[in-house]
């Protein structure tokens, strides 16, 4: 402008002066006169108003020498005043797009940092943190901030997280406003620097002076909102507002995707959890076992952390939830068990010595055998986890003895009853024994049909390895088809 003013001076041949006034104070002269030459109303002065930018105005004034210059002068402030604005005009233009491109790059540039910090975890815990840390890393304005989340099944809006208030404050009324409500139903974040002044407020949360209200919205629906509030007034501007909404914008296909995968892991959990029990229940002496195991590997796992981890590897939540799975399933095999096998509880089943008491009934009638009392050892035997030398001794013989009548022979014991009642150990034999083995290799066969995620590669193997490690300590030879 000086320059353009240089020109005007040089072409009007030293006949006038001129000036260019900002906000009302003369910032630029040029011509021999003094700056307090160019007020409104003094003798010689034509001036015509030059404006800015929205908010800045000025005039540019002509002092001329001789007042019958006066109308080409006129003229020649007419063309300066038209090549000022043109230059005001485009010089605003250039700071505008430069602006836009500025703010546009900063979005770009908050967008980029914040997708990889953002979707780092599935964990809603993990989302909300991080976002609420993007906002205190870039500084934002307000000293306070929260960020409520929806409930899905219940349909309200809970406290997720929140900083800057005193411990214990108790935020749930922020829902309770005509604000909040209007902002989570349309889905547009709202600006208030004057929450005195605002109509939709019922100071629901005393103190506060300005707020800034950004929905976190996905596809579907606004999953919550992120609320930046400030004692002070006046402290929020609209570029915050577009910031702010590039983060909830990354946030909100976050939160939504965490609430589908916390989702998945409840639905996950139930039918594992279902599955357990159908399993244990074909078993009601190891009933909850399976869920016992689980607990007790993450329980085992947690400690090995709290000790510096297993050469000094920690598990991570994934790993430790991997885990739970893995003991909650490792004895689904069991489902391929025969079961008068997996729920043997004796040496021989009931239906089975109720055939040998008839049998030694009948024998006592035609022979000299005190039935009654030979029966009773044997059901001692029947029962016993480990029975002495003599009992063993005692069912030898009876299985020596045969009662031959008329051409016919019965005898006392069968071979399949011996090999049960000979058993020094357990009730299984060695065939039942290989029957019971052989779950952990059933277990693997049913969960490989299962496709697992990603994070559970290790799940499939884990089972196999604990179904194998329990029976290798719960299965001896002979022993009890319970202990596993």
């Amino acid at each position: 402008m000086r320059n353009l003013l240089r020109k005007a001076a040089e072409l009007a041949g030293g006949r006038c002066s001129l000036a260019i006034s900002f906000e009302g104070q003369v910032a630029i002269v040029e011509g021999p006169a003094p700056a307090t030459a160019f007020g409104e109303g003094e003798p010689g002065v034509i001036s015509v108003p030059i404006r800015f930018d929205e908010v800045h105005s000025g005039r540019l004034f002509m002092l001329v020498d001789e007042p019958g210059d006066r109308e080409e002068c006129t003229k020649l402030l007419n063309f300066i005043t038209y090549s000022i604005q043109e230059l005001v005009d485009m010089e605003c233009a250039r700071r505008s797009i430069a602006e836009e491109a500025l703010a546009k790059y900063r979005e770009l540039a908050l967008f980029h940092r914040s997708v990889p910090n953002i979707n780092t975890s599935l964990r809603m815990r993990d989302v909300v943190n991080a976002l609420i840390d993007e906002c205190r890393l870039e500084n934002y304005p307000g000293e306070l901030g929260m960020i409520f989340l929806l409930e899905p099944a219940r349909k309200i809006f809970r406290l997720a997280v929140q900083f800057g208030f005193p411990f214990g404050t108790y935020l749930q009324p922020m829902v309770d406003s005509a604000l909040f409500q209007e902002v989570a139903g349309s889905g547009r974040g709202e600006i208030v620097n004057d929450l005195e002044k605002e109509a939709r407020w019922d100071n629901e949360l005393p103190g506060l002076g300005s707020m800034i209200l950004i929905p976190i919205n996905s596809p579907n629906r606004c999953e919550g909102v992120l609320i930046l509030a400030s004692r002070n007034t006046g402290v929020f501007e609209a570029a915050h507002r577009r910031s702010l909404s590039t983060l909830a914008s990354v946030a909100g296909i976050s939160v939504s995707n965490a609430f589908n995968f916390e989702g998945i892991q409840k639905l996950m959990n139930a039918i594992l959890q279902a599955l357990a029990e159908a399993i244990d229940s074909r078993d009601p002496y190891t009933a909850g076992h399976s869920e016992r195991v689980a607990y007790l590997a993450v329980a085992f796992g947690h400690a090995l952390n709290e000790s510096g981890g297993y050469r000094g590897r920690v598990f991570s939540d994934d790993e430790l939830r991997e885990i739970y799975y893995a003991g909650i399933l490792h004895d689904v095999g069991k489902i391929g068990i025969k079961e008068d096998v997996l729920t043997k509880r004796t040496r021989l089943p009931e239906r089975r010595m109720d055939v040998v008491r008839a049998r030694f009934q009948l024998l006592g009638q035609f022979d000299d055998f005190d039935w009654g009392r030979a029966f009773e050892r044997l059901c001692d035997v029947n029962k016993a986890m480990v029975p002495d030398a003599n009992a063993l001794e005692f069912v030898r013989e009876l299985g020596a003895k045969v009662m031959r009548r008329n051409g016919t022979s019965l005898r006392y014991l069968y071979d399949d009853e011996l090999e049960n009642l000979l058993l020094s150990y357990g009730n299984l034999t060695r065939d039942e024994r290989r029957e019971i083995q052989r779950h952990p290799a059933e277990s693997e066969r049913i969960l490989q049909h299962i496709p697992m995620q990603d994070g559970y590669s290790n799940l499939l193997a884990s089972s196999a390895n604990t179904t194998s490690a329990w029976t290798a300590r719960a299965i001896p030879t002979g022993s009890r088809a319970r202990r596993s």
